[in-house]
């Protein structure tokens, strides 16, 4: 027995706007499943004697509207076991139908061959009532599975199945974080029929509107307000592309990659400096100057044909999916450390390298400040056994190197350039008992020149005080400020 699903869509309005086709079969069929009766076609066959099973129920079992889905794909699969099956839906099957797509993925599984029949789109009619011509681009989306990261908002954007206020509040929320609160929007519904009507209503009061129902869409107009594109990426790369360009900033257009570098450098402190300082407004700043960094090296590498920012998005994105296996693949990792083990396994495999084809050290930058390179070395080193494992001997290191320090201080010139070279090596040995403490170098020394900048600032100002300046000031008497500063916890 052949095992056949024929999917026909009820429209997107009246009884009136079917084809005949799709009429004789609902009336004549004798297994038809209806996804929701709650339709004005069905409540007008129902009156010529139409016989169906409704699928209403099974909305209320599932939390997850893919789970409702689901059942109802399945259940219509084991009808078909039977004997031939008629599915009707709202529309047309093949637009933002998830139920047909799930019956036409698991056809070939189960050996059950699919018909798709017709059913007027409601887009046609959308399209007439706002009298919009889709040629100018357009997206549709589920109200029921819609996500800010989707929106193309300098396009006409339809979300259909809003068909209650939970769904219209979840709509609502995932607008507002790209667009403003009182946004002008449509509720289009029943459109093209004698029952069309289109109302319009600021954003947060989308899901006030009490006439929503399973023929109600939501229009969202495409943003002109340049205002709003300033959240949107593709408005951000517009911006680079114009500064660089012919008429763009002189300054803009001579930069290259070298002359960039320090500037990337400099942000990056500043970034450090606002998570340091917990300002979020400062931080949020700070970030968009460092991303400008990116996008600027980005552009110059489109402007010389090598790499744009898609190639940067697509090389982190292949990487972060790679280098997560027990996210995206079938490894496992219980614990942060397991995390980074499998970071390092993969990204030597990935360079190919060996023991004899590459130093363990390399990968650490000459270009970072050297005491947070000498942090990185050290623990490159120890991840082969190359360390203390305890931080007594470290703490030995720093005192031996602290007196060949001072033993160099004989006041000859030759005695300085030891001097120099015992200096690094007593910074590199502090650094090592830093690193078995968990305290990371680069943030401690930061903290401190935070400090003395708080404290030298404090003396600055009792010597205003005083009337006199920092010369006519002793030595002692500048101290006694600083101790002051001090009790003062600054």
């Amino acid at each position: 027995m052949k095992k056949e699903i024929e999917v026909l869509g009820l429209g997107a309005g009246e009884l009136e706007q079917l084809p005949v086709g799709v009429y004789k079969k609902l009336l004549k069929a004798d297994r038809l499943f209806l996804r929701t009766k709650e339709h004005p076609v069905v409540s007008s066959l129902e009156k010529e004697g139409l016989t169906y099973v409704s699928f209403d129920s099974v909305y209320e079992k599932h939390d997850q509207f893919e789970a409702v889905y689901e059942e109802i794909a399945q259940t219509l699969l084991r009808e078909s076991q039977t004997g031939p099956v008629i599915y009707a839906v709202p529309g047309h099957p093949l637009v933002a139908e998830r139920t047909v797509q799930l019956l036409l993925e698991y056809s070939s599984k189960e050996d059950v061959h699919i018909t798709i029949g017709g059913g007027q789109s409601f887009l046609d009619s959308i399209f007439a009532a706002l009298k919009i011509d889709p040629v100018e681009g357009f997206q549709l989306l589920d109200g029921t599975d819609i996500s800010a990261g989707q929106l193309q908002l300098e396009q006409h954007i339809f979300i259909s199945q809003v068909y209650d206020q939970f769904i219209a509040s979840e709509v609502k929320l995932t607008l507002m974080e790209k667009l403003p609160d009182d946004y002008e929007v449509s509720i289009v519904t029943a459109a093209g029929s004698s029952q069309e009507s289109i109302e319009k209503v600021a954003l947060y009061e989308l899901d006030r509107n009490v006439s929503l129902n399973n023929l109600t869409s939501v229009y969202v107009p495409p943003v002109k307000d340049e205002q709003i594109l300033l959240k949107t990426f593709t408005k951000l790369r517009d911006i680079i592309a114009i500064l660089r360009g012919p008429n763009g900033c002189p300054w803009d257009k001579e930069q290259t990659h070298e002359s960039l570098k320090r500037y990337l450098i400099e942000e990056t402190f500043e970034v450090i400096d606002a998570i340091n300082q917990d300002d979020l407004d400062h931080l949020v700043e700070e970030l968009g100057d460092v991303l400008l960094q990116v996008m600027l090296h980005a552009q110059i590498g489109e402007d010389d044909g090598y790499f744009s920012i898609d190639d940067v998005i697509e090389s982190l994105s292949e990487k972060m999916i790679r280098r997560h296996p027990h996210v995206f693949g079938n490894k496992t990792a219980d614990n942060a450390e397991q995390v980074v083990a499998n970071w390092q396994e993969i990204k030597k495999q990935e360079k190919g390298e060996t023991e004899k084809e590459a130093s363990l050290l390399e990968g650490v930058s000459k270009d970072q400040p050297n005491l947070l390179r000498a942090y990185e070395l050290q623990k490159k080193a120890a991840k082969v056994g190359f360390d203390w494992q305890e931080i007594g001997p470290a703490l030995e290191k720093v005192k031996e190197e602290l007196d060949e320090f001072v033993n160099e201080l004989d006041g000859t010139e030759e005695g300085l350039l030891l001097a120099k070279k015992e200096f690094g090596d007593l910074l590199f040995a502090f650094v090592n008992v830093a690193r078995f403490l968990k305290i990371h170098p680069e943030e401690a020394l930061f903290e401190t020149n935070e400090k003395f900048i708080r404290r030298f600032k404090f003396v600055e100002e009792k010597v205003k005080e005083s009337g006199r300046s920092f010369e006519e000031h002793t030595l002692e008497q500048l101290d006694r400020y600083w101790d002051e500063a001090k009790v003062k916890g600054l």
